[in-house]
């Protein structure tokens, strides 16, 4: 298994966003100064990626224009003498192949993912679900194609979280094989803490191989009239043997008006140029409440 390919499920109205994300798709929301999609295709080029297929909305835009060049731009910020500006503004223009698939109507995540179907053929995939930003020393979606082309399967990225977040999520049954990695033998969509089998979530990071469009295709609509990635997962298991790995990371739900904010000060905390602000400034916050805390 060689995986050269990724989808990104750009599709998504955005809603847990609004109004922000009314005009503006949330992908390109910025983490601190960077678009959120520049950090996921960052990750996904970093992988070894060279083919990336962007499922959009129709009319929906902005999120490839991102990556096109800004001739006019660059000449301007090249004419002031901006060198920093413009080399940041180069960064986002990516040496991957982009491609674009449409939904033409929200049938849910595995109806998005089936749209890709033509672009990735008959191979491996990576899958991003660009709410969720994972800052990794070693990206998180090559963590996982590790997994998928030395056992030649699937794989799932997982994340422990507590029992009582457990109905956010997907969860999974999975017997323990060592060193971070799970055999899946069942997934639950959002559980109550009382039936979840156990507390590793599902986070918006696989490696699938195409056999996954078939049963995407076959899926019949479940809650909401949607047709359900976990349900066409939960068919693949069927045949095959299915992985999850508990990467090493911060993930950060930017889907989330909280998981947002965190995600502004764990990114800017980072930043040389803004790190010593912040945290004075966070400082400052934080300080009076803990003294009247005591």
């Amino acid at each position: 298994m060689k995986v050269r390919k990724a989808v990104i499920v750009a599709a998504g109205l955005g809603t847990r966003m609004l109004p922000a994300s009314k005009v503006i798709p949330k992908e390109i929301l910025p983490v601190v100064d960077t678009p959120a999609v520049q950090l996921i295709v960052e990750e996904a080029v970093a992988s070894g990626i060279e083919d990336i297929v962007v499922v959009l909305s129709p009319g929906r835009t902005l999120v490839l224009d991102h990556f096109r060049p800004a001739e006019d731009l660059e000449e301007h910020l090249l004419r002031k003498g901006k060198h920093e500006a413009l080399s940041a503004l180069r960064t986002s223009s990516f040496a991957a192949r982009f491609h674009t698939a449409h939904q033409h109507q929200p049938l849910g995540l595995g109806h998005a993912v089936l749209q890709a179907r033509e672009r990735i053929g008959n191979e491996p995939f990576g899958l991003f679900l660009p709410d969720d930003i994972v800052d990794a020393p070693r990206p998180c979606l090559r963590q996982l194609i590790e997994v998928a082309e030395r056992r030649d399967a699937p794989v799932i990225a997982l994340l422990r979280v507590p029992r009582s977040e457990v109905s956010k999520y997907g969860i999974v049954e999975a017997k323990p094989m060592g060193d971070r990695l799970y055999e899946l033998t069942g997934m639950v969509e959002k559980p109550g803490p009382e039936h979840a089998p156990s507390d590793l979530a599902i986070i918006g990071r696989y490696v699938l191989t195409p056999d996954v469009f078939e049963l995407l295709a076959e899926g019949k609509p479940g809650a909401g009239g949607e047709i359900q990635l976990t349900d066409a997962l939960l068919g693949l298991a069927k045949r095959r043997k299915i992985y999850g790995y508990e990467f090493e990371g911060v993930r950060y739900d930017i889907g989330d008006r909280a998981g947002y904010v965190m995600a502004q000060v764990g990114f800017g905390l980072k930043r040389p140029d803004v790190a010593d602000r912040l945290r004075a400034y966070l400082e400052q916050v934080i300080a009076p409440k803990s003294r009247m805390g005591q």
